[in-house]
């Protein structure tokens, strides 16, 4: 009995050795088991990762191909961002330092940090660096001021002569010269105060029309298609008949001229009166102010849409409509450029008969 109890008992730890191999064995095959599907279930992700990333590569590779294809051709809308832009269409028709010309000229300057074709303006104010210089329109201005100088002083001493008038020059010039005496001074404030105002009268119409008929001359940009250069001449005008009213009837006489003569009750003129002065005041201001804003304005539009018929041939040349567009732009723009000469005669005449209206009535009261 003594040797049976052990034998059983080590047959009993046997068995539960062999039972605890067994499941240990199991588990370890299950586990291997589920291992394996992990690995091939990784396996396959990562070989779809490897799959969709290599399609997304292919699909960028493609459009940065597309977008390279197009990035050397140039089309219409590009053009018509260029062309047609604000500051690229007003940039020929306002003021600058520096002269536009052909870029076959192959002149070049640097303007707000941008290369230009063109020349710089010499700086003929004779101040240093930093204390202004001079503009293309002030240039403008200058060359007018010396040219009518030159070209008047020639007809002075032509006429101071007492020979008959002779060539086309002398013709054409004292053909205006009488025009602008005979049918704008005189009817606008009579032969005597017309034969003290021709000076300044004439000098307003010679003056205006030259940089009218410079702003014809391409690249050049007129001088009057700046608000400031025709306020300053409404300046002038305003300061002429101002002054010579002020040098007529006196401060006071001037101030009590700008109200008509009623014959109102006292009560009633003591309403009526100063509310009528400050309206011609205010209206003696307002006709000065339009007269320079007219003068800018229709200069300036002019040469605007004058550009902007140019544009369009810039617009369509990246395609074959330029064949058909380009002759019929060059036609139009010859026609509207017969127009805006016809304008700066008309201008610069405007100009000198109203501001002739506005000193006559300076000189007499209401």
């Amino acid at each position: 009995m003594r040797t049976a109890v052990p034998r059983f008992e080590d047959k009993s730890k046997a068995k539960e050795a062999e039972s605890q191999t067994a499941q240990a064995e199991a588990d370890s095959d299950a586990h291997e088991a589920h291992g394996h599907e992990h690995a091939e279930h990784d396996s396959d992700h990562a070989h779809d990762d490897h799959g969709h990333d290599h399609s997304h590569t292919e699909g960028d590779h493609e459009g940065h191909s597309h977008d390279h294809a197009h990035a050397g051709e140039l089309t219409m809308a590009d053009s018509k961002d260029h062309f047609l832009n604000d500051s690229h269409l007003f940039g020929h028709v306002q003021d600058a330092d520096y002269i536009e010309l052909p870029k076959f000229l192959g002149y070049k300057c640097e303007y707000k940090g941008h290369e230009h074709s063109g020349v710089l303006v010499p700086n003929l104010t004779l101040l240093p660096d930093g204390y202004g210089k001079m503009s293309k329109f002030m240039l403008l201005i200058l060359v007018a001021a010396v040219l009518l100088t030159l070209v008047f002083g020639w007809l002075a001493r032509k006429i101071k002569s007492g020979g008959k008038p002779r060539g086309r020059a002398w013709n054409l010039l004292e053909a205006f010269v009488c025009f602008i005496r005979d049918e704008v001074a005189i009817p606008a404030m009579g032969k005597k105060d017309a034969k003290r105002f021709l000076p300044f009268l004439l000098t307003l119409f010679f003056f205006i029309l030259t940089l009218n008929l410079f702003g014809m001359i391409p690249f050049l940009g007129s001088a009057t298609g700046s608000l400031a250069v025709t306020a300053g001449l409404a300046l002038a005008t305003f300061a002429v008949t101002v002054g010579s009213g002020i040098k007529k009837m006196g401060v006071a006489g001037f101030l009590k001229a700008q109200v008509p003569s009623m014959d109102l009750p006292p009560a009633l003129s003591a309403v009526l009166v100063p509310a009528i002065w400050a309206i011609e005041m205010f209206g003696l201001l307002v006709k000065h102010a339009v007269l320079a804003i007219r003068l800018f304005a229709n200069m300036l539009a002019g040469h605007l849409v004058l550009a902007i018929f140019i544009a369009f041939i810039g617009v369509v040349s990246v395609s074959a409509m330029s064949w058909g567009v380009a002759p019929i732009v060059v036609l139009a723009s010859i026609a509207l450029s017969m127009l805006e000469l016809f304008v700066a005669f008309l201008q610069a005449y405007v100009f000198t008969f109203l501001a002739s209206l506005f000193i006559g009535s300076a000189q007499h009261a209401h």
